[in-house]
């Protein structure tokens, strides 16, 4: 018992060391990729960033669609930075969208 108690505690110290190397807006932050499809680009690009949004945290997408609801855009102190999209022809509606982000909070 002595032993795996000493071992808890050696691998408590190694998670926390590990933890503060790591600077905390890394921590903070995420990169997200959706695919949204549409009968036009703008509805495909709407329903991308939708997928972003929600896959990041369903309480910001709740007050981004509440309160204009800007593709590009996100709510609840997110910050969003490398803003990539790529649409064309395709997808079940007939336009297709893929949007990648980095979302900071």
């Amino acid at each position: 018992m002595k032993k795996v108690i000493s071992l808890v505690a050696g691998a408590a110290l190694v998670l926390s060391t590990v933890a503060v190397a790591v600077p905390a807006e890394a921590a903070q932050c995420v990169d997200k990729g959706g695919r949204g499809t549409g009968s036009t680009v703008p509805d495909a690009k709407f329903q991308a960033w939708e997928a972003v949004l929600q896959a990041t945290d369903w309480g910001m997408w709740f007050t981004w669609i509440t309160s204009g609801a800007k593709v590009g855009s996100a709510a609840s102190g997110y910050k969003v930075s490398n803003y990539r999209e790529k649409c064309g022809n395709g997808g079940a509606l007939g336009k297709e969208c893929i949007i990648r982000a980095k979302l900071c909070k």
